[in-house]
């Protein structure tokens, strides 16, 4: 039976466990049994519903998407083509102001397609590009800020893993989501650009030129000019450079195009992606051993994940049953509120939980409950999944606890290096700020959103 008690001790002991440290996936787990006894009051019930509920979640093959994904981002990274992807847009900014900043920034919108994860992302290119970075007299703030801002990448452009897992959690089409998330990505991409190149041309320093009467410094970040150490910029074999090229396009064409054209579907898609990333692993020179421990290092990160999402599913069908979420429209709905205002007060609580947990944990612990909220207040389901990403993705930059941030700074290589928190944090707001002027763009243009899912899907 339904009744408000029942609400604050559901919800009250979420949290409790959450924030005492307790793994999120035990949390959802105890949170939902103890949910469901108070409503039926019979153990044999809360038992049936975790059995149905881990038997109906591992014979949907929809869970497999992620961990083939995981895969094809894993070979990716081992085959060396990321290190390759970045030396060759260095090349190709030569003659644009801060074209390393710029070569980190479409590197990471690239990767993003092969890992989907943004904290994945920063972490390779924190070791790959601050290096080149602090070579040619990069300021520390705005290298690192950089890497972390445009991590948040991996979250928009597809295959994105919060989208997949949004799309499980709202049972979503994962390929209408995957396309709606193309739009939005380039609206940040050139927004971020944008900002770069304008701080480039403003403050010369930050990208390591100075200028003195119009002359151009040693380390000056600009065509002709050598890194503030004096060495060569690092050469890639023009085999390597074409072998990654042509497999990295040629896996963005068949993994996406094959979905938006109705060829697979997102899970075969991603057994598809899985193998052109291991031909071109064994192409770059990758042997058994090395797969075999990127194999074993994905099952290391997907199963924890796997069983976090079958314990969201739990906890949603809890959710359903205790009329949690019925209680908080009803809330939302008594308290008069604009569809604005109940947006807003989303958008802080996942930039609250963005300076506590990950990205995929928020989204198991809120989405639940507020995707149906959205839709109550009459929201698109597209276009509220693509704001929520971005508050979600933006809370892990948030001071003075954002989970992206500290993980720049634990994969800064040269550990004697003097980098602190607050030099990150300070490089990477611009780009917060500019997610949010990007999630306030589609609240008032959600056709941003849900153009290209219209014309391809109908």
């Amino acid at each position: 039976m339904f009744s408000a008690d029942i609400v604050f001790i559901v919800l009250g002991l979420l949290l409790v466990l959450v924030f005492s440290g307790m793994h999120v996936a035990i949390a959802l787990g105890i949170t939902s049994a103890v949910g469901a006894y108070l409503v039926t009051g019979r153990d044999t019930v809360v038992l049936s519903l975790i059995q149905n509920t881990f038997y109906d979640a591992i014979r949907d093959y929809i869970f497999a998407v992620i961990p083939l994904f995981m895969l094809m981002g894993e070979f990716i990274g081992r085959s060396g083509a990321t290190t390759d992807l970045y030396i060759g847009l260095q090349r190709t900014f030569r003659r644009i102001p801060g074209r390393l900043a710029l070569a980190t920034l479409f590197g990471n919108a690239v990767f993003a397609f092969v890992t989907g994860v943004s904290i994945a992302a920063a972490t390779t290119f924190t070791r790959i590009a601050y290096p080149e970075m602090k070579r040619y007299g990069y300021s520390k703030s705005f290298a690192l800020g950089t890497i972390a801002g445009s991590g948040c990448l991996g979250m928009l452009i597809p295959p994105s893993v919060l989208m997949i897992v949004w799309g499980i959690l709202t049972e979503q089409s994962i390929g209408k989501l995957f396309l709606a998330g193309v739009l939005p990505g380039l609206i940040l991409t050139s927004f971020f650009a944008a900002y770069i190149i304008m701080t480039a041309v403003i403050t010369p320093a930050a990208v390591g030129e100075t200028r003195v009467r119009g002359a151009k410094a040693v380390g000056a970040d600009v065509a002709g000019n050598v890194p503030a150490g004096g060495t060569d910029e690092p050469e890639v074999n023009s085999r390597d450079m074409a072998v990654s090229g042509f497999g990295l396009v040629f896996l963005i064409v068949a993994v996406l195009g094959g979905i938006w054209a109705g060829l697979f579907t997102p899970t075969e898609a991603a057994g598809i992606g899985a193998l052109i990333a291991l031909g071109l692993a064994l192409l770059k020179g990758q042997r058994w051993p090395d797969i075999y421990e990127g194999i074993l290092a994905v099952g290391r990160t997907a199963a924890p994940l796997l069983i976090l999402l079958i314990a969201a599913q739990l906890y949603s069908r809890t959710m359903t049953m205790t009329g949690v979420v019925t209680a908080i429209q009803a809330f939302f709905n008594d308290a008069g509120l604009e569809p604005w205002m109940v947006i807003t007060f989303m958008i802080i609580v996942w930039f609250v939980l963005g300076m506590i947990i990950d990205s995929v944990s928020i989204m198991l612990l809120t989405v639940p409950i507020f995707a149906p909220i959205a839709m109550s207040i009459g929201w698109d389901p597209l276009a509220f999944a693509l704001v929520g990403i971005l508050a979600i993705e933006a809370g892990i930059l948030t001071p003075p606890f954002g989970l992206l941030v500290y993980t720049v700074k634990a994969a800064v290589p040269d550990k004697s290096d003097d980098v602190t928190m607050l030099q990150i944090f300070k490089g990477s707001t611009p780009y917060w700020i500019l997610l949010l002027v990007l999630i306030v763009l589609l609240y008032n243009f959600p056709g941003i959103v849900t153009y290209l899912p219209a014309v391809v899907f109908g």
